[in-house]
């Protein structure tokens, strides 16, 4: 295994034994939900992948160290850390945390290039990131990873605090497929439906994972994205959503807050904003993108 990668006994044994394994995110867990909402949540999530068949993988860095899958006492250290002492990990950060022995977080583009790296397939999160609205320039990192790492990602879609159309588009200019799962249009994250179309629409995980399996015999170096809507017990309605959106991004430009720090000062607003009912359909989606990835994975070693 690579220096300063670490597999914990389980994720290890599930590699060596060909047994389905989802990865995880960590910036969720530092930068994305408070304590202690983000612990339990990440324990949700690995339960959820568990009951269906499959191994979690955790991935998050802890004094320099890689970790690839987390026991419950490392989850529950990363979990109370200032989120200000964590660094956001994505492919350029990562030489940077190992080298130095910091605390870092796992963004999707930083999931993406540890699972890649260690063999694992599928990998679950909320939503992933892309061109800000109000400023094209600032692009997450992630879209630069879809279109170059074989990794399924399961989420709902962009993160719709960002400008989803650009976002979209990029995707498309990337070569990335864009799955709809039980769905025709890409998730709007907080709400069901959008304008945007997807690739391709798959009713169940066989279909899902014939994609993925058709990209793999192919060759091809870019991900999957296949995007779950929100359940529907916990959605937001996309006209409130875009309303608390609206004026979250208008404070951020107020107060000049781009780049890295744009994203969590928008989610943590949006909950202000919606009296809690954001993140309470973040987690629902979390909880659920876990599980269909965990099917999906299972689909997959069969």
């Amino acid at each position: 295994m690579h220096k300063h990668i670490k597999l914990s006994p389980t994720v290890a044994a599930a590699l060596e034994n060909a047994l389905p394994l989802v990865a995880l995110e960590s910036t969720v867990i530092t930068h994305g939900l408070p304590y202690p909402d983000n612990l339990t949540t990440a324990r949700r999530m690995e339960a959820a992948i568990r009951a269906q068949g499959a191994v979690p993988a955790t991935i998050a860095i802890l004094d320099g160290e890689i970790l690839v899958g987390m026991d419950d006492e490392q989850l529950e250290r990363l979990a109370q850390l200032d989120g200000s002492t964590v660094r956001k990990c994505s492919r350029r950060d990562l030489p940077i945390v190992a080298a130095r022995g910091e605390h870092g977080a796992t963004t999707v583009a930083g999931t993406m290039v540890i699972a890649q790296l260690v063999g694992i397939e599928l990998f679950a999160t909320g939503g992933i990131g892309g061109v800000h609205r109000g400023h094209p320039f600032d692009i997450s990192a992630d879209l630069t990873e879809l279109g170059r790492t074989p990794v399924t990602v399961v989420c709902s879609g962009v993160k719709s605090i960002l400008d989803v159309h650009a976002t979209r588009e990029v995707l498309e200019t990337n070569g990335v497929t864009v799955v709809g799962y039980q769905s025709d249009c890409v998730p709007a994250f907080y709400s069901r439906e959008s304008e945007l179309t997807v690739d391709v629409r798959v009713d169940d995980a066989d279909e899902a994972a014939a994609i993925v399996l058709a990209r793999r015999g192919l060759g091809l170096q870019m991900a999957t994205v296949v995007g779950v809507p929100v359940p529907k017990s916990a959605e937001l309605p996309q006209q409130i959503a875009e309303a608390a959106t609206r004026q979250a991004q208008a404070e951020a430009d107020e107060q000049g807050i781009h780049g890295a720090a744009a994203t969590p000062f928008l989610l943590s607003r949006m909950v202000e904003l919606t009296d809690g009912a954001s993140m309470r359909a973040n987690i629902a989606l979390l909880e659920n993108n876990a599980t269909v990835a965990a099917q999906i994975a299972v689909k997959l070693q069969r």
